[in-house]
């Protein structure tokens, strides 16, 4: 299972870090992504991490303020989330993706971020 961690309140300009911890099995047999979903809006997918090799990809929404890095000693994924906006309220959650076609495949249970402006 994943299990999400490290949301709640934060000021418009804030940091955040969110964590993604698995049980189960290993993060580096899947790549991981993170989502999140605002009110009334689609899931929007963050950007993911290819655990086995490092290499990162990210929405252009946030790109340049959110970063994705795996401990894989830990079995644990994090979005490092900075300069954050009112926009960027949502409820954050990460996702196992098969690495053949990232597709989903596992879900945590997700965490609330509320950006107060």
């Amino acid at each position: 299972q994943l299990v999400d961690s490290g949301g709640g309140l934060v000021q418009a300009g804030g940091s955040l870090r969110l964590s993604c911890a698995a049980s189960g099995f290993n993060v580096d047999d899947y790549a991981i992504g993170w989502f999140r979903q605002a009110p009334g809006k689609e899931r929007e997918e963050v950007g993911c991490i290819s655990t086995s090799d490092g290499s990162t990809d990210y929405a252009a929404s946030v790109k340049g303020r959110f970063t994705i890095s795996s401990d894989n000693a830990k079995n644990t994924v994090y979005l490092q989330m900075n300069s954050l906006k009112p926009e960027d309220t949502a409820v954050y959650g990460c996702a196992a993706l098969d690495p053949e076609n990232y597709s989903p495949v596992k879900w945590g249970q997700g965490t609330q971020v509320t950006v107060s402006s």
